[in-house]
């Protein structure tokens, strides 16, 4: 039967059929969210990285010849327990682990007999460098340990009995052996490890233990 024309003598427009919608180049589903996925990682991965550096407080391994980590090589021993009695540790001078409640002064002490491991330790545990010798090192090589610890926050120094090199520096985790107190490593190892090795930085170093004597101290003071 023949299509009638409307009134006006018009025909009727053929209605249009909708047209297919196409993706956008490059917008599909897919890439979307390949690339999503990827910049979740990306961001987890530098999160995590800050996360972990904040954590340990640590600083970079700088380049110094000699020094021995302990933080990478034998990361069990450095405990911090309180103890009250006598410790025994692997390394000779400690250089973290088990200590006692209470620290060893570090205020830029220069004690003239040897102290205590235990209470020494925990000054470690605060950030402090710990410059040790054999009591036969000369004397005008004495002096200049002693220049660089009196008065400087965060630094201590005594003789150490039966030590294996002349001079001995440690930190929290880490050690240096040197035969010169001359050794430009001596500043060095200073700088890169006073206060920023140490697990509670900035925490106390006074009001500790002042006397010498290696029995542990269980109370402060002399």
């Amino acid at each position: 039967m023949a299509k009638r024309n409307p009134p006006g003598g018009r025909p009727e427009p053929t209605p249009r059929r909708p047209m297919p919608k196409v993706a956008a180049a490059g917008r599909s589903p897919g890439v979307i969210a390949a690339f999503v996925a990827v910049g979740v990682l990306v961001a987890a991965i530098i999160g995590y990285a800050i996360y972990a550096v904040t954590r340990s407080g640590r600083p970079g391994a700088p380049n110094i010849p000699g020094l021995v980590d302990y933080r990478v090589t034998d990361p069990k021993m450095l405990k911090r327990n309180h103890v009250r009695g006598a410790v025994t540790y692997p390394v000779s001078p400690p250089v973290g682990g088990d200590h006692n409640p209470i620290w060893q002064n570090c205020l830029g002490d220069i004690y003239p007999a040897a102290i205590a491991n235990e209470n020494a330790v925990h000054s470690l545990e605060h950030g402090a460098v710990w410059i040790t010798y054999r009591p036969d090192l000369p004397a005008d090589q004495v002096d200049t340990l002693a220049k660089r610890v009196r008065g400087t926050p965060y630094m201590f120094m005594s003789p150490f009995p039966g030590l294996d090199r002349p001079i001995s520096l440690q930190a929290w985790g880490l050690q240096l052996k040197l035969d010169s107190a001359a050794d430009p490593r001596v500043d060095q190892f200073i700088r890169d490890f006073r206060i920023k090795a140490a697990p509670e930085p900035n925490a106390s170093c006074s009001n500790g233990v002042t006397a010498t004597g290696t029995a542990p101290h269980n109370t402060a003071g002399g």
